[in-house]
């Protein structure tokens, strides 16, 4: 069960989305096109939208144009629904006159919906002191750094804590709208929103399928032809005896050396390359999934979709068709 099944829908449908100056456009226009539309379709009782900045005065996009609001922060103070249609950046401060109102609002029973950096200002108006929630991969650190009393969760599309909810980076952000229709009007009419989007109702996994996976620094050591040589074994098995004698060390002096260059076990080692070759053999290749699962190292499909789930929330089907090059 989802929070979301315990909560029941929103009765104020006026949506005020905020604007600022540097205004991430696509982050807007996810809200606007899902909530700012008429929809005959849907039936009566649709959403109001409503834009506002800090002072009411029209501000200048992140693509240099200008863009008037409906008026200033009272507007807040009638939505049922507010939204944060991303930030200035991490490190961009947040009005006084902001804080005091989105507090009000949420006082009041107003939802707040952050899209992506938007994330910054609910967290500084301390909305999400001691919740989940989620934010672009990129600026997950950051989050954590600034505001340490979120629970920050880097892999989710979105965060639904009933009142305030999250999205992660941009187009998640459709993902997390169309789950706030679903929320206030039922499966049916989210679908037909996202029919008319092109998208899919629902995406299944998390944005840790998304994050770039960089290439690992060539730093030589003592243990980096010890990583060549798992590099070209991952479909082998190893056991730590092995490995440390490979390297001629105590099991003990290997397990320390070995934390002290990765950062991380050799186990967690072997199962981040092994996921990094099966993503790179799905992609790639037309492998049935046992083979990928056999020279990536799992054994099998079933120990394959278990880290797929367990690491990048999503199975190897769905990665693969998501991702895959297409066929000529």
């Amino acid at each position: 069960m989802t929070i979301s099944d315990q909560i029941p829908p929103m009765r104020n449908r006026k949506v005020a989305v905020l604007l600022y100056d540097g205004l991430c456009m696509f982050e807007f226009a996810c809200a606007a096109e899902v909530f700012g539309l008429e929809r005959p379709e849907a039936g009566p009782g649709w959403y109001s939208f409503h834009t506002a900045s800090v002072d009411g005065r029209p501000v200048r996009t992140q693509y240099g144009g200008r863009m008037q609001p409906d008026g200033d922060l009272k507007l807040l103070q009638a939505a049922g629904t507010i939204i944060v249609p991303g930030w200035r950046g991490a490190e961009a401060s947040v009005p006084d006159a902001l804080v005091a109102a989105l507090r009000d609002s949420y006082r009041r029973g107003s939802r707040l919906l952050s899209i992506c950096s938007g994330v910054f200002v609910l967290a500084a108006a301390g909305l999400l002191d001691g919740r989940r929630a989620t934010t672009h991969w990129r600026h997950a650190a950051a989050l954590r750094e600034r505001h340490p009393l979120v629970e920050v969760d880097p892999d989710v599309l979105y965060v639904d804590n009933g009142q305030v909810l999250t999205s992660a980076g941009s187009a998640a952000g459709l993902d997390l709208c169309l789950h706030l229709v679903r929320r206030d009007f039922g499966s049916a009419k989210a679908n037909l929103v996202a029919r008319r989007l092109v998208i899919p109702p629902h995406r299944d996994g998390g944005q840790a399928q998304y994050v770039e996976r960089p290439v690992a620094p060539q730093r030589r050591d003592a243990l980096s032809p010890l990583l060549d040589h798992l590099r070209r074994r991952l479909d082998q098995p190893h056991t730590i005896a092995a490995l440390a004698a490979r390297v001629n060390m105590s099991e003990r002096t290997f397990l320390r050396k070995f934390q002290a260059a990765t950062g991380t076990t050799p186990g967690q080692w072997l199962a981040q390359a092994r996921i990094e070759h099966a993503c790179q053999l799905l992609e790639q290749t037309c492998l049935g999934v046992d083979e990928v699962a056999s020279r990536s190292g799992f054994g099998t499909a079933m120990t394959l979709r278990h880290h797929f789930r367990q690491r990048l929330g999503t199975s190897p089907v769905a990665y693969r068709r998501r991702f895959a090059a297409p066929v000529p």
